[in-house]
């Protein structure tokens, strides 16, 4: 055998090195996207108002399903910009819109009028009429909407939908508990 036909360990270790490299940094991409999107000011489109279409649309005293088209899109999204929520209209000028997504883990609930329901497939959450959470896994009620009436046209603003960490970061600044509480001595537990 000769030398000649084989190619120096150093220079296969070199150039090992370098692929590995430029797949991890290919691989850090979304990552990277994902740490840094806390910083990154999300587009103009992301804070406008979306119509649901008209009041008549939701009579009083129901909850329905509506959908709006997502303000921020891709010409690759096609259907998957088309959000759905439910719709509850307590009375004439007042209504709940809600996420459809379980705030357990995601899953689409659906509404059950028969048992004034809202019911998670996945895992067996249940959250009452108002949206509070009922039953099961998720620790605390469906997300709501923010909403307006202009003109016989109900509104939403979809860009202030919470995550459950600024949810729970949220709670924690309005009422102080646990061991950050007791330290600023804003509230003792009770004596047994």
């Amino acid at each position: 055998m000769s030398a000649d036909n084989t190619l120096p360990k150093r220079t296969f270790l070199k150039v090992a090195l370098i692929a590995n490299g430029l797949v991890g940094a290919l691989l850090a991409i979304p990552v990277a996207r994902y740490v840094l999107s806390a910083a990154i000011k999300p587009p103009a489109e992301a804070q406008t108002w979306v119509s649901l279409g008209t009041t008549e649309k939701f009579p009083v005293g129901e909850t329905r399903l509506a959908s709006f088209r997502n303000a921020v899109e891709r010409p690759s999204d096609g259907v998957t910009a088309n959000v759905p929520c439910w719709v509850r209209r307590i009375d004439e000028d007042k209504f709940q819109v809600f996420a459809i997504n379980c705030a357990h883990l995601g899953c689409p609930v659906r509404w059950f009028p028969e048992s004034n329901l809202f019911l998670c497939p996945c895992h067996g959450g249940a959250y009452y009429a108002d949206g509070a959470r009922a039953s099961g896994p998720p620790e605390r009620g469906l997300f709501e909407y923010r909403y307006r009436v202009s003109a016989a046209e109900l509104w939403i603003l979809p860009a202030e939908m919470p995550t459950p960490g600024v949810v729970a970061g949220n709670q924690a600044q309005r009422a102080p508990t646990g061991v950050l509480a007791l330290a600023a001595g804003k509230r003792r537990l009770p004596c047994v």
